[in-house]
C-alpha cells in the first residue's frame, strides 16, 4: 500500500531561499497555465499538458524567464500534471487560483529516481533532490518501504518533506470485531454508539487571546511601506499568526490520528455520515442582491465544525482502516440526529438541546450525539446487508416479508 512519511527539513538560509523561489515559480507555472485554459475554453477550444509543457521549455530559453529556468524541471512539468488532472475532475472554471498570501509554498519531485536518502546517525538523515543538494531532515521514524515521490512544503514558517512510500503491506483481512456507528459534532468532537465521547480543546485560552490579538495588529497593519515595499511588520505578524495556526493543526492530526487507530482496532465496521464539509461550512453572506441572513451565526458554526477537523478525521480513519481490517461505511445524514433509536419516531423538537434528546412519542431520553451515532451504526448495518455502498439505492434489496415468509 502507499502512505506517507513526513519530516522536518534543516534547510540551510541560501536553501530555504531558494526554496522559497521554486515555490514562487509554480505558483506562477500554475496560474499562468489556468488562465491560457480559460482563455482556450472562452474561445471553444481546449489546449493539453503535453502543449503546456512544449511551451513552457520553450520559455525557458527566454532571457526574461530565467526565474522559470532556475527551479528544477521535474517540479514545474509536475506543477502542469496536478493543474490538468485538477481540470479533468472539477472543471477548469472551477479550479482555484493559487495565491501567496493563502497558498503555502509546495513542490513535487515525482521521480524516484531523482530522490537519495539516507540516514546520517540517530536523530539526523539526508536526502539529495535536484538543484538542492545534500538536506538534511530530523529521523522521526524510518521510511519503511519504498519510495516514489517527495514533496516539499512550508507550514507554519518550517519547512517538510514528505515521501509517498510504498510500503510492501498487503491490506489486512477483515478482524470481525463488532461494529461502531460514529456522529461528529461540535461540542464533543466525536461520539460513538457505544457511548463513548471523544474530544480534546486544540487552543489554549492563552493562544486565543494571542491569535485574537495578532489578528488585531494584523488588521492595523500597512500592506505597503513606501512605494513599492511590502510592509516587514505585516509580514512578521502573518508568520507568528502562521506559527501558531500550524501548531493548531498538529495537535487536530494527532488527535484525528489516535482516535482513528482506536476506532478500528476495536472494531470490524466503522459507521459514519456522508457529510460535505465544504457545502456545509460556505459562506451564507450571499450576494448584493440576495444577501443572506444569520450570517454571523453561521459564520460562528463554519468555524465551531473547521476547528474539529471532519474532513482530516475521516481520512485518518480511512487510511488506519486498511492495516487493521476494519470497513468504512458513509450512510446517509438525513435525520439521523432526530430520530429516536428506540422507536424510530423523527420529530425535531425531540432534540431539546445540543446534548438531550427526548423522544416526543415514546420519552426515550439519551445523549443527543449518542443517539445519532446508533442510528448511523443501524444505517451502516441495513446498507451492508443489502451490499451496497451505503449512499443512493441500494443494488440488492431484502425481499418483503410476505414474499420471505
Amino acid at each position: 500500500m502507499l502512505t506517507g512519511r513526513r519530516y522536518l527539513l534543516a534547510f540551510t538560509p541560501d536553501q530555504a531561499a531558494y526554496a522559497g523561489r521554486v515555490g514562487a515559480a509554480c505558483r506562477s507555472v500554475w496560474n499562468t497555465a489556468l488562465e491560457q485554459r480559460r482563455e482556450y475554453r472562452r474561445r471553444g477550444a481546449f489546449i493539453s499538458y503535453v502543449e503546456q509543457a512544449r511551451q513552457m521549455a520553450e520559455a525557458k530559453k527566454d532571457p526574461d524567464c530565467a526565474w522559470l529556468a532556475e527551479a528544477p524541471s521535474p517540479t514545474l512539468q509536475q506543477t502542469l500534471r496536478d493543474l490538468d488532472r485538477a481540470c479533468r475532475e472539477h472543471g477548469t472554471w472551477r479550479v482555484r487560483w493559487r495565491t501567496r498570501a493563502r497558498t503555502a509554498p509546495s513542490f513535487r519531485f515525482p521521480d524516484p529516481n531523482h530522490i537519495a536518502v539516507r540516514r546520517l546517525n540517530r536523530r539526523w538523515g539526508e536526502v539529495r533532490l535536484p538543484k538542492f543538494g545534500p538536506v538534511r531532515f530530523r529521523w522521526t521514524r524510518p521510511i519503511g518501504g519504498t519510495i516514489r515521490n517527495a514533496t516539499v512544503s512550508r507550514d507554519g514558517g518550517r519547512w517538510y518533506i514528505s515521501f509517498c512510500v510504498e510500503d510492501g503491506v498487503t491490506e489486512a483481512v477483515p478482524n470481525g470485531k463488532p461494529p461502531v456507528g460514529v456522529d461528529r459534532g461540535v461540542a464533543v468532537a466525536v461520539a460513538t454508539s457505544d457511548g463513548d465521547m471523544m474530544d480534546r480543546e486544540f487552543v489554549t485560552p492563552g493562544e486565543a487571546k494571542r491569535v485574537k490579538r495578532l489578528q488585531q495588529r494584523l488588521a492595523r497593519s500597512l500592506r505597503t511601506h513606501g512605494r513599492n515595499r511590502r510592509s516587514g511588520r505585516r509580514d512578521a505578524t502573518r508568520a507568528q499568526i502562521g506559527r501558531l495556526n500550524a501548531r493548531i493543526r498538529a495537535r487536530r492530526a494527532d488527535f484525528a490520528a489516535q482516535t482513528a487507530v482506536r476506532l478500528v482496532r476495536g472494531h470490524g465496521l466503522v459507521a459514519v455520515e456522508n457529510l460535505r464539509v465544504r457545502n456545509m461550512t460556505a459562506s451564507a453572506k450571499g450576494t448584493i442582491e440576495r444577501p443572506g441572513r444569520n450570517v454571523r451565526q453561521k459564520a460562528g458554526l463554519n468555524r465551531a465544525i473547521l476547528a474539529k477537523g471532519w474532513g482530516g478525521f475521516l481520512l485518518k480513519v480511512e487510511h488506519a482502516a486498511r492495516y487493521h481490517g476494519a470497513t468504512v461505511v458513509k450512510v446517509n445524514p438525513a435525520f439521523t440526529s432526530q430520530t429516536c433509536n428506540a422507536c424510530k419516531h423523527v420529530a425535531r423538537e425531540s432534540r431539546e438541546s445540543q446534548a438531550v434528546f427526548r423522544c416526543a412519542a415514546c420519552g426515550h431520553q439519551d445523549n443527543a450525539d449518542v443517539n445519532a451515532a446508533k442510528n448511523i451504526l443501524a444505517a451502516g448495518l441495513a446498507v451492508t446487508g443489502r451490499g451496497d455502498l451505503a449512499i443512493g439505492r441500494s443494488a440488492k434489496r431484502q425481499p418483503p416479508e410476505r414474499l420471505a415468509a
